[in-house]
């Protein structure tokens, strides 16, 4: 196996059985059947670019040697559904998955493998650091031999291509090329924040448009509000109401509540009822309250509930996973009667009473008291949650350590 880089391919002179006949344009990809190995040539005839076969290739040493006569090649107006690698990817910005990060592609490393009928060659990674750049600068200006010395100077950086993300604004582009980013979608959620924040308005939509609806809920509650303002902005009604779903409805609410009213009620019309309601109800609360920051999503349990209990309804919560570090007790008027911290139930024998589990004392806090005391709760008494109560003492939603920490981070 050797390698060797796009721009060195670039410009080679190609020859049919007939002689010389044209130089290199591009390289393509057919992305529906091989997402790594090149399947066509561009070249550029006198008669006009032509699509070469990879599989009529015979040689790509030295010179282009092609098995077939170039006036059996296809026009290169041929090309739809192609990945260009010189127009796709050169140039362009990509995802680096595995540095959790936005690079722009300087140059694309190939391997060929020897094969027969005839060679083999896939892309291996791609370059992203001054190695690349300088190859194509100085490529033609200087020999060959003196310009293979500087680059062993140079350290590589490079990106094995299967960490690769591509970004495509054009939605009928991306279903041609078949590009998703379901490698994007496997990074936690703030770094998924962090990378999107790096993108120009158009990829971030290009970006959520791809991304499932659970994933791209998680991500958008970590980007900047300014940020997921304009995201949300940017989509179809319907396609931004299926990713506020799945927000946690504080979350929701507090992203709502920042866009115009009548962008705010095309998104809840496209919304389920049940979510469409939870989310309302929020939003008639002051955003710098207790109540405007709360969660509605908890487990709350009736008094004579045993640890299995508990257990059960955990299995069965729907909700974040911030909001299971304590479990509530309420009385048959929904008043707010205990709190069980989630390490005293993992603890617990199955039939143990959990009103014999809750901790003292019971801290809480009324829907309208101000973000300053709700901070001040969390950091006295070292909070994990802190339930919101109305003006008899109702449980009405849970305020989270994720959430505080939003709200101190919007006071910096």
């Amino acid at each position: 196996m050797s390698a060797l880089a796009l721009t060195e391919l670039l410009g080679r002179p190609v020859y049919d059985p007939a002689g010389r006949c044209g130089r290199v344009r591009e390289l393509a990809l057919t992305p529906q059947e091989d997402s790594s190995r090149v399947a066509l040539l561009i070249v550029r005839t006198k008669s006009g670019d032509r699509l070469l076969p990879f599989t009529s290739v015979s040689s790509i040493n030295g010179g282009i040697l092609a098995s077939t006569a170039a006036s059996s090649w296809q026009p290169s107006d041929e090309a739809e559904g192609l990945f260009l690698l010189v127009r796709d990817l050169l140039d362009q910005q990509i995802i680096d998955v595995h540095g959790r990060k936005v690079v722009r592609v300087n140059d694309v490393d190939l391997n060929q493998e020897a094969a027969q009928p005839h060679p083999v060659l896939k892309i291996s990674s791609v370059d992203v650091g001054a190695r690349g750049a300088v190859r194509r600068l100085l490529k033609g200006l200087v020999p060959s031999g003196a310009l293979h010395a500087v680059l062993r100077q140079i350290p590589a950086r490079a990106i094995p291509w299967e960490f690769v993300d591509l970004i495509e604004t054009d939605p009928a582009r991306r279903v041609k090329l078949k590009i998703s980013h379901d490698r994007l979608a496997k990074l936690h959620p703030a770094d998924i924040a962090d990378i999107v924040e790096e993108l120009a308005p158009d990829e971030r939509e290009a970006v959520f448009e791809t991304l499932n609806e659970e994933v791209a809920a998680e991500a958008l509650e970590e980007v900047e509000p300014k940020v997921q303002k304009s995201i949300v902005e940017s989509l179809d009604s319907d396609r931004a109401a299926d990713i506020v779903e799945e927000m946690d409805p504080d979350a929701a609410a507090d992203l709502l509540a920042d866009l115009p009213e009548e962008r705010t009620e095309e998104i809840l019309q496209e919304m389920a009822p049940e979510e469409r309601e939870e989310v309302s109800e929020l939003l008639e609360f002051k955003e710098d309250t207790a109540a405007g920051r709360m969660n509605t999503e908890y487990i709350a349990l009736p008094l004579a509930s045993s640890a299995h209990d508990a257990v059960e309804a955990l299995r069965q919560f729907e909700g974040g996973i911030e909001a299971v570090s304590t479990i509530y007790m309420v009385d048959s008027r929904g008043t707010l009667a205990g709190a069980v911290p989630l390490a005293k139930l993992v603890l617990a024998a199955p039939d143990a009473p959990l009103l014999s589990l809750t901790q003292e004392p019971l801290i809480s806090c009324h829907a309208e008291a101000g973000e300053k005391q709700v901070a001040e709760l969390f950091d006295k008494y070292n909070l994990l949650t802190l339930p919101v109560v109305d003006e008899n003492n109702k449980l009405t939603g849970v305020i989270t350590s994720d959430d505080v920490i939003s709200m101190l981070r919007e006071k910096l």
